[in-house]
């Protein structure tokens, strides 16, 4: 099933599209986990880092790093023929957080993504989405070079609320994304539960 069409002699499934953002701190992997997973090919707003940049853009810990999206990434997974996840990753730094308000609206929920050698990195992330109540799982992304901590160790340095969903993931691994994404999903239903049964009480 693709989209409104089916197998012969079955009716055509509409998929219930949800709007999943990818956030976090520069270099953290945001770009790498929406290209992992999405069937189609990115829309990515890259561009080359400069000399220019070289006073805003603090790459300590990401010496490698070339390019920084400006923007947006965007992709999209199939996780079942009547769901689809339209995911939206954020740009990392500050100069760009006036784009995220727009890119949050409508949004189900959040990754926040994190790099234990640069921790602090994600603290705006998670302090955004806890203002505005939008749910959100932390992915750990296992860099090689980084060294490995349990789950409840960051939740702690991150000083996150125990509901909140902390897994380790490797960010160019297909498999490993979609644990993420799915985490995201049950989370953010079980959060509207949650409100709904308050509502009633």
């Amino acid at each position: 099933m693709i989209f409104g069409r089916s197998e012969r002699g079955k009716p055509p499934v509409e998929p219930v599209t949800l709007k999943i953002l990818v956030a976090g701190g520069f270099g953290v992997g945001k770009t790498t986990l929406v290209g992992a997973v999405s069937e189609i090919r990115p829309l990515r707003t890259e561009e080359v880092l400069t000399e220019a940049g070289r006073p805003v853009d603090d790459i300590s810990g990401v010496e490698g790093k070339r390019t920084t999206t400006v923007a947006m990434d965007f992709g999209r997974i199939t996780l079942r023929e009547d769901l689809v996840l339209y995911l939206f990753g954020t740009p990392g730094q500050d100069r760009f957080w006036f784009l995220w308000d727009e890119l949050a609206t409508g949004a189900l929920g959040a990754v926040v993504l994190a790099d234990t050698r640069r921790l602090e990195e994600c603290f705006a992330a998670v302090d955004y989405f806890e203002r505005r109540s939008i749910p959100f799982v932390v992915g750990v992304n296992c860099f090689e070079e980084a060294a490995r901590y349990p789950t409840e160790s960051v939740r702690q340095a991150l000083d996150l609320d125990p509901g909140v969903p902390v897994v380790l993931c490797d960010a160019r691994d297909r498999e490993s994304v979609k644990e993420v994404l799915i985490r995201v999903v049950q989370h953010a239903m079980a959060h509207a539960a949650a409100a709904r049964e308050a509502v009633r009480t």
